[in-house]
């Protein structure tokens, strides 16, 4: 089916009071309203009864699990992966003729919401280096010109090959494996932007990138910390699970700058209690916390522990676990007990009555989980943050065990399986050993770009050839200008994309579109229907088949394109089977079987119900840090804070959005309808700074540099965040966010500590006036 290109909306922005609870039927009706819009109604039967299935189609959405086969519920999906899966089966489709009548200049001064709408990309497009418009181009000539540009760079190094978490791990592995066998690490992905954070704190103190939670132990938790993220939009099936906890008698405590409506109450559709009922009450306390200010509370949450083990002897931490399974225990204690309240209080704008209530909630816990997402890692001190929750977990013994653990939320379906198939810039000497034992080639052994660095390296000319897999780098990336100007520097970028964005319109001198089939779609190779791999955020890698009609006849997988790519550069320089790789993925998952611990007869295990579930060394008793025991760590802070008259940005999604595309231009849980350039400001901050709602101002990020980073015509909603904090929607403030402004350590963008302040700006041209609904 093929439907008209969609145009953005012409609305005034409408404000609401932010919404108190989260699903119920609205969710539904949403969800099928956009599907229905973007697709027909067989096609939007077949996407959502076979999603997270068995034998079905994986999410392209979140990272969150599925229930284990046999307990999945029919509809075993959320409202956003609706909408997220259907947004790639869309009935729309992009031609040579759109192409023709948009130059690419002209595109570019586009919203991210007008280019998704206009439909799937239907064949490979090149962008000469003398035009502004893309025209079509063979398969064999594009990846000809790119095979050749790519082998006549003066080092592997001038290349870079950036992928995010859409991918799967077939194509992950493919894309790791000619970037290697090319001769460079430079694979940045979108890990290094969101939890780089993440996996640095927790290989230092536990000695694994990952998280240690099933969804078995979140059902089983006594009390669950939700710190630094939003269930509701980023990952709402997390709130069914968070349901379950409760009626198993669990106690949640969110911490976050923002009273998000799925932090509050939950209304699960699929129970009658969700659709006629009031649903389940989510947090059983909420911490109205600062920017950056979680490393604090944990501190005053250890050093209350460490007090009341004082007070009572043996009675409080676990001693047998500390003693046997921990180092660094004392060097900790001294630095926890020194901290003062004055600092800890000042730094999370909390009262002490409210960290003691906390405390009485860990001290009455038996298993205590700490989730948290982009809300700490991207923070300056988001590492340390990390090491003091592994601290407080460490305290009372939990790890190891059901119902305890450290959980990082990942944000996209397979990040974490893009990573633990080697596409990072820093992969240990024990992944590239085995590469080189399998395939019979030297890995270089330099550390790569990471994503800051590849747009350090491409604004200094050092990167000619940019290569991504998915994503919308140019989106995603901090400093927007910087970014766009680096990218503009390449020879010849290349997009293995679904759909258009703005990474079709910010290129190099030269540009391909090579379009390819998305998840949703029947993989038909020379060995016959694929299915490809994913890794969810506990570990479990299962399968995910296509059920659609390819979009287009012109389209290839993501394997097959990167496949005939390393064919046409490599050649005879290194013995890869890449054909017999894009003839069957099965091929693939073979020679991973042999490369990574875990995956051992990957093929046949893996297309059992449930996949496979990946050993995790943390819930053996196993760490593989440097003193071979869970490491306690002393984590020094400062109080960093935006001088008076200056406010702390943090960027956020809006309801409506996956990643950097907006699919409306709504935010329904937070009242916010119509438009996305606006900020988000604590009413009595707005006193402070002479502020009226609905007043326009331009924004302006505060760093070193004095380079002049804004953004315009803004407009300003009461709103109850903390205060000295402020939020915007992402991608459109992440102009502010300077390049040079990263976590300590992880080298991560802090996109949720941008320092601005506010300058009188003007409405955008077209305007409407606001209607306001208290």
């Amino acid at each position: 089916m093929k439907k008209a290109p969609k145009h953005e909306p012409d609305e005034p922005l409408t404000v609401s009071p932010p919404k108190k609870w989260a699903a119920g039927v609205p969710a539904v009706t949403h969800a099928l309203e956009y599907s229905l819009d973007e697709a027909s109604l067989k096609t939007t039967a077949t996407t959502l009864l076979t999603m997270n299935q068995v034998g079905g189609t994986d999410c392209p959405g979140c990272a969150w699990a599925d229930p284990a086969p046999g307990h999945r519920h029919m509809n075993e999906y959320c409202e956003n992966g609706a909408k997220h899966i259907n947004d790639e089966a869309t009935g729309r489709r992009i031609t040579r003729e759109f192409f023709r009548a948009h130059p690419v200049s002209w595109l570019d001064e586009q919203s991210d919401l007008w280019l998704n709408q206009q439909g799937r990309l239907t064949e490979p497009m090149i962008k000469r280096a003398d035009s502004d418009y893309y025209e079509p181009i063979s398969w064999a000539d594009a990846l000809d010109l790119l095979a050749d540009e790519l082998k006549s760079l003066d080092t592997p190094d001038e290349a870079c090959f950036y992928t995010s978490g859409r991918a799967s791990n077939e194509s992950a592995f493919v894309l790791q494996l000619f970037a290697r066998a090319f001769g460079t690490n430079n694979l940045p992905d979108c890990s290094n932007l969101c939890h780089e954070t993440s996996g640095f704190g927790l290989h230092e103190t536990l000695g694994t990138g990952k998280g240690t939670v099933s969804l078995d132990d979140i059902y089983q938790s006594d009390l669950i910390f939700l710190v630094g993220q939003n269930p509701a939009t980023n990952h709402p099936r997390q709130l069914s699970a968070l349901e379950e906890c409760k009626d198993n008698g669990g106690k949640i405590i969110s911490v976050n700058t923002l009273p998000e409506a799925g932090l509050m109450r939950f209304k699960n559709p699929q129970q009658i209690r969700g659709v006629i009922g009031d649903g389940v009450q989510i947090s059983d306390q909420f911490l109205h916390i600062r920017s950056g200010g979680d490393l604090a509370l944990f501190q005053g949450l250890n050093k209350l522990l460490l007090e009341a083990e004082d007070a009572n002897p043996g009675t409080v931490l676990d001693h047998d676990f500390i003693a046997q399974h921990t180092s660094g225990f004392e060097e900790f204690a001294q630095h926890a007990r020194s901290i003062s309240w004055d600092d800890i209080l000042t730094a999370t704008q909390l009262t002490r009555e409210e960290i003691e209530e906390a405390h009485d909630y860990v001290m009455h816990a038996g298993r205590v989980i700490v989730c948290w997402a982009m809300g700490v890692t991207q923070q300056r001190q988001g590492v340390p943050t990390v090491r003091e929750i592994v601290n407080f977990l460490m305290l009372r013994g939990n790890l190891g065990r059901v119902g305890c653990g450290a959980s990082p939320v990942r944000g996209h379906s397979n990040v974490q399986g893009d990573r633990t198939m080697g596409v990072w810039e820093q992969m240990p000497d024990e992944f590239l050993d085995a590469l080189k034992s399998e395939f019979r080639f030297d890995p270089p052994r330099h550390h790569g770009y990471d994503a800051v660095k590849a747009v350090k390296a491409m604004a200094e000319g050092k990167v000619k050839v940019f290569l991504s897999l998915a994503g919308n780098f140019v989106r995603a990336a901090p400093d927007t200008k910087v970014t766009d100007e680096a990218m503009r520097r390449c020879k010849v970028t290349a997009q293995i994309s679904t759909k258009l964005s703005k990474a079709h319109t910010v290129t190099g001198e030269t540009a391909l579109i090579l379009p390819c089939l998305g998840r949703t779609e029947i993989d038909i190779q020379a060995g016959g229907v694929q299915f490809v791999t994913v890794e969810n955020t506990s570990s479990e890698v299962h399968t995910s088949f296509g059920k659609l009609r390819p979009a287009s006849r012109l389209l290839l997988s993501e394997v097959a394109i990167l496949c005939r790519l390393a064919e046409r550069t490599l050649g005879d320089r290194v013995d890869i089977p890449w054909l017999e790789f894009e003839a069957d993925y099965g091929n693939i998952r073979d020679r991973v079987a042999q490369i990574l611990p875990g995956f051992h007869d990957f093929n046949r295990r893996v297309s059992r119900p449930g996949g496979i579930k990946l050993p995790n060394p943390v819930n053996e008793g196993v760490y593989a840090t440097a003193t071979g025991k869970a490491m306690f760590t002393v984590n020094a802070w400062d109080m960093s804070a935006a001088p008076p008259g200056h406010l702390v940005l943090q960027s956020t999604r809006s309801h409506d959005q996956w990643n950097t595309i907006p699919y409306t231009n709504n935010d329904r849980y937070r009242g916010i309808h119509g438009r996305r350039n606006i900020i988000m400001i604590n009413p009595e901050d707005m006193v402070d700074l002479g502020l009226v709602r609905g007043q326009f101002v331009d924004i302006v990020g505060v760093w070193h540099d004095d380079v002049d980073r804004r953004v315009e015509g803004f407009e300003v909603i009461p709103y109850p965040t903390s205060r000295g904090c402020a939020a915007a929607y992402y991608p459109e403030v992440q102009p502010l966010v300077p390049l040079g402004s990263v976590a300590e350590i992880s080298n991560q963008p802090t996109s949720k500590g941008i320092v601005v302040r506010l300058e009188p700006g003007s409405p955008p041209p077209g305007t409407k006036p606001t209607h306001w609904h208290d």
